[in-house]
């Protein structure tokens, strides 16, 4: 579970810069539920959240509780939560906090912005890095390619915080498909990653909702993520 989504992250104060004006098109809100699935079978699920949270910072939380099998008998669960700046169209990272928790070996990792300072903790493994402007996090990604999507791009590119330096991940749309979850059916395209890490694919209905209907990692257990609800307060 802890490699679903392949982020890593940290809740650190930070010296924010002014806050710059917000466009109305970015969103701003909203609660979306997923089921998680490994080989297929439902094993727990997975809540994201996006809200303001002042003086133009917004935070976005990525929650998953393991309800069912091993996931369930180990107590096992992890939380993401970011905050970030709306630059443009693009959620650029401010702090990430991972934590995973089980009955074995929980895990934790921060990342924080200070200045032009990348500066990350991985389970006390301290590294840091220089910023880049427009860089996003692993929990955020998501999310800002959905929004690309939903702009018009059929590929993106992203500079995104690792744990010891900025990585740059592409993503191309590789088709159109029906795809059914517990939401609903949808025409979506599916989003294939092309560089070097060719385990992540997505799909997205980007006319209805910045996050993916769909979402699938192969690589780390073959997990999976369908839209349960989608909602804005």
């Amino acid at each position: 579970m802890k490699t679903t989504l392949r982020r890593a992250g940290l809740a650190i104060a930070l010296a924010l810069p002014a806050a710059p004006t917000v466009a109305a098109a970015v969103p701003q809100s909203f609660i979306a539920t997923y089921r998680v699935l490994q080989y297929g079978q439902p094993i727990g699920n997975a809540t994201l959240t996006l809200r303001p949270a002042g003086g133009g910072l917004f935070e976005y939380t990525d929650k998953i509780v393991g309800t069912a099998g091993l996931a369930a008998a180990l107590g096992a669960s992890t939380s993401e939560d970011s905050r970030f700046i709306w630059i443009g169209h693009t959620p650029q990272a401010v702090s990430y906090a991972y934590a995973f928790v089980s009955a074995l070996k929980p895990r934790n990792r921060t990342l924080a912005v200070h200045g032009t300072t990348v500066q990350v903790n991985d389970n006390g493994k301290h590294h840091s890095y220089p910023m880049q402007p427009g860089m996003v996090e692993r929990n955020t990604l998501p999310l800002a390619l959905g929004v690309a999507l939903r702009d018009g791009a059929k590929s993106a590119t992203f500079r995104v915080g690792g744990n010891q330096a900025v990585e740059m991940q592409t993503f191309k749309v590789a088709a159109s498909e029906k795809i059914s979850v517990p939401a609903g059916s949808f025409s979506a395209v599916r989003v294939d990653r092309t560089d070097q890490d060719r385990a992540f694919n997505a799909w997205y209905a980007p006319a209805k909702y910045p996050v993916p209907i769909k979402l699938a990692q192969k690589g780390g257990g073959n997990f999976m993520l369908e839209l349960v609800r989608y909602s804005q307060p």
